[in-house]
């Protein structure tokens, strides 16, 4: 299993779940064609031809390539986004008539750097058009309503144009389709997404605004959107097949530069995992309205991307990566990790969490206190609200919250694209809540910083098999223990009671 830079070998017992991801799908060999196609021949309304005509003015709002994990240098949404342009341009609107629209919420403004990862060289060399990079603090946010009591203010981009066309990947109800509306959006949207499940809608307060903007906006331009099923990633050089074949498990494990490999620098062991090739393909592409869209390529996704379980696990072990969930990628600091772990793996469920009441999670983690400067600052707040051991309390979170909102240091290093937004510890915290809200205990296997452990309302154990004998000895039958050989993170199925 993949913990941090490290691959630990986890001895299972015979009747201990190996859960491993599908396979990647058949690829679409062509990303741009599918695309263009998906555009002319959309689910629900009218194809892009019949949105536009000459001198239209077009905002294409686009995601950063967050998710999923692990990242590839080449991304298929690049060429996805140079579809959309190039389709626009063949419909009579030059690309000195386009803006590119990143919309990447609450997480560090997108620099120069990021930016390159989001189209192609060819593409950035020859597009003439407006890059905005989304704001969430600035002071000409349009308002087009509120949804309850949460007003829904975006990006003048999105009004101030022709068209609006939405190019993302679906990944979860909270990433990609109207979420990219959500993550144009002003603070108080963005502090009011959350999620339950992050592959079902019915409990996600997130999709019900991302719907609500949807809506908003089409009563002003016309909006479409063209939503990607990325497959699984497929690795190259020495893990190659990991983590698809029993075979590529069976070879990493009798490999003599494991253990050299476990001899080298944390730093290294990091930057040989991110030097290991890896190609990333798209299952489909689907058009239409960004909610329809969006809504069909994630049902195709979690039906080939999912592992069906015939019933709940009395306990899970999760290998968290040695990487952040946002660009950059950096070593995540304990709050990062436990989202990785509890907010991000284990919210991609469908149907039925996959833990019984009262289960354990295992996160293998070292979980040192340390905070990449100046980009990971606002945790610090977070940790500094949480010095008591035991779960962190409500009303100092809250309290915590409220001043870090009106940090204007804090607000000031986010705008200048220095830092993420002191607002998303707090989101990231709430991300964990659905799970912590049905496990027991969470376990931190080979954690380094027990206090910070300790901080989290978690136990620290010094390793695996640690962990393992203290989830053993807190029931009275052997437990259903499943491991989740990731990542890449994959979606979980409970079939009991359907």
């Amino acid at each position: 299993m993949v913990a941090g830079s490290r691959l630990v070998v986890v001895t299972a017992e015979d009747d201990a779940l190996v859960l491993r991801p599908p396979a990647p799908a058949t690829a679409v060999a062509d990303v741009g064609a599918a695309v263009r196609d998906a555009l002319r021949f959309p689910l629900a309304g009218e194809p892009l031809e019949a949105l536009v005509s000459r001198g239209t003015r077009a905002t294409i709002v686009v995601e950063p390539p967050q998710l999923p994990l692990p990242g590839t240098e080449r991304d298929p949404r690049q060429a996805a986004i140079a579809a959309a342009v190039a389709e626009l341009e063949r419909l009579g609107v030059p690309t000195g008539y386009q803006t590119l629209l990143v919309a990447g919420g609450l997480a560090r403004r997108a620099g120069n750097e990021q930016l390159e990862t989001l189209v192609s060289p060819e593409f950035a060399r020859r597009f003439h058009g407006h890059v905005e990079v989304h704001d969430v603090e600035r002071d000409d946010l349009v308002e087009l309503g509120t949804a309850g009591a949460v007003p829904l203010r975006v990006h003048p981009a999105l009004v101030h144009t022709d068209l609006v066309v939405v190019v993302t990947a679906a990944e979860t109800v909270l990433h990609g389709g109207p979420a990219a509306l959500v993550s144009a959006a002003g603070p108080e949207v963005l502090r009011a997404a959350g999620a339950y499940s992050l592959l079902e809608t019915s409990a996600s307060q997130g999709w019900r605004l991302g719907l609500e903007l949807e809506r908003a906006l089409l009563r002003r331009v016309p909006v479409i959107g063209a939503s990607l099923v990325l497959n699984h990633p497929r690795l190259g050089g020495t893990l190659g097949g990991y983590p698809y074949e029993t075979q590529a498990l069976e070879r990493i494990v009798r490999s003599p530069f494991r253990h050299l490999f476990r001899m080298l620098p944390g730093g290294l062991r990091a930057y040989v995992l991110r030097s290991l090739p890896l190609e990333r393909s798209i299952a489909a592409a689907f058009a239409g309205p960004p909610s329809v869209a969006h809504t069909e390529a994630l049902l195709r996704g979690v039906e080939l991307r999912s592992v069906t379980l015939d019933r709940e696990l009395d306990a899970i072990c999760v290998g968290v990566p040695r990487t952040t969930p946002y660009l950059p990628r950096e070593r995540p600091n304990p709050l990062l990790g436990s989202y990785l772990g509890l907010g991000l793996a284990l919210r991609l469920w469908r149907d039925s969490f996959p833990i019984t009441e009262g289960g354990t999670a295992i996160l293998l983690h070292r979980f040192q206190r340390h905070f990449s400067h100046p980009t990971q600052q606002p945790y610090r707040a977070f940790f500094a609200a949480t010095r008591s051991a035991g779960r962190p309390d409500p009303s100092a979170l809250s309290e915590a919250e409220r001043s870090a909102a009106s940090d204007a240091r804090a607000l000031e290093a986010y705008r200048n694209g220095r830092s993420c937004h002191p607002l998303l510890p707090f989101v990231d915290w709430d991300g964990c809540r659905p799970a912590l809200g049905r496990l027991g205990h969470v376990l931190i296997a080979g954690c380094r910083d027990h206090a910070a452990a300790r901080q989290l309302g978690f136990v620290p154990t010094h390793g695996t098999g640690a962990a393992l004998t203290m989830v053993r000895g807190w029931s009275d039958r052997p437990p259903r223990i499943g491991f989740l050989l990731s990542p890449p993170y994959f979606p979980l199925r409970v079939t009991s009671g359907v």
